[in-house]
């Protein structure tokens, strides 16, 4: 193997000391200017890069952000909405030459020991945090540890935890308040539908308690009860969003229409009701909450809600690397959903909401 070059291969090839090219490499006085530009053209020609171990452990920083993704892992493989925001995130680091370094765990405790090992070793310069949650442990956490942190969504309603706020904290918050459920709610009422149940996520995070208070506030409003508008919760897989649709159209009363967490869910949901001769969209509609291409290609195509996520994913890099730079936390909006109306969606059988 090559062996990787040196400060002593830099200084013996330039014709000058170590120290030298320590303080040109460094940006630091004591050599001239074209004594600094001659080392620093001779470190290119030789394929030299900084090692960040030690630039971290010399207090400098180390050049790398950290994610961790506490979610099940079988979720994942299949998911669009982590590869998009990473792909934004990427994109924005990529630029500023600094490393994304990357794990999933299987909970929270987890993930907060990922956080200390990641500081005791300083192996990131902050983090970008997702999956806010209701109780949140990793806001006071990351304070503590004195570790820059922006967040990516919105504490829950009820959460006290103090998510985006502390020392060197910020956020990019989304869609917020359930606006986007509601843009798919509020197409499935117009069109005559007044049972509708919501294939919802993991429970604990923030933003499916947003979503399914959303659903119930708005469905109250309008005089429809608990067992008209509904959410039920899985783990976001397939598989379980297959056996939530299987369960809720097994019911004497079904609902007339269906709003899922993902766009996964939303095609196994589908899957499930072709199965059971129940025709989309003639007898039953479906929402998804996020848009991909399997939206796109299943049969019907699925009404869906389309949202920028690797801008969001842009957005949240890009607030870290200006926390990082000194900039004050602060908090960046992203842009709205819009709903993309296809031919997963009608009215209802006049007979079954008379």
């Amino acid at each position: 193997m090559a062996r990787r070059p040196t400060i002593k291969d830099i200084a013996r090839q330039a014709g000058v000391s170590e120290s030298a090219v320590s303080f040109a490499l460094n940006d630091r006085p004591g050599v001239s200017q074209d004594t600094r530009a001659r080392i620093r053209r001779v470190a290119e020609e030789l394929g030299w890069q900084p090692n960040s171990a030690a630039r971290a452990l010399s207090g400098e920083r180390s050049g790398a952000v950290g994610l961790v993704l506490a979610r099940p892992a079988h979720t994942l493989g299949v998911e669009s909405f982590f590869l998009q925001l990473v792909s934004g995130i990427q994109e924005v680091l990529s630029a500023a030459r600094t490393a994304l370094l990357f794990q999933v765990v299987e909970d929270i405790d987890a993930e907060c020991a990922v956080y200390r090992r990641w500081w005791a070793e300083r192996r990131v310069d902050g983090v970008l945090v997702v999956d806010p949650r209701t109780n949140d442990p990793r806001p006071a956490l990351l304070e503590q540890l004195a570790l820059p942190a922006v967040t990516i969504g919105e504490a829950a309603p009820t959460d006290d935890s103090g998510s985006g706020s502390g020392s060197g904290a910020g956020a990019v918050a989304g869609s917020g308040g359930g606006a986007g459920v509601g843009v798919g709610r509020d197409h499935l009422h117009e069109l005559g539908h007044r049972r509708i149940t919501h294939i919802a996520g993991l429970p604990g995070l923030a933003h499916t308690v947003r979503r399914m208070e959303s659903l119930r506030t708005e469905a109250a409003r309008r005089g429809l009860g608990p067992d008209q508008v509904r959410s039920v919760v899985t783990d976001y897989s397939d598989a379980e969003g297959a056996a939530a649709t299987r369960r809720v159209l097994a019911e004497p009363l079904p609902p007339t229409a269906l709003v899922y967490d993902n766009d996964v869910m939303a095609v196994a949901g589908s899957a499930v009701a072709a199965e059971l001769g129940i025709p989309v969209p003639a007898r039953l509609s479906i929402v998804a909450w996020d848009d991909s291409a399997l939206c796109r290609v299943t049969h019907p195509r699925l009404t869906a809600l389309v949202r920028d996520t690797a801008g969001f994913g842009r957005l949240a890099a890009e607030e870290l690397l200006a926390v990082l730079a000194g900039s004050p936390p602060g908090i960046r909006i992203s842009e709205q959903p819009r709903l993309e109306p296809r031919e997963s969606t009608a009215p209802p059988p006049a007979h079954t909401e008379s």
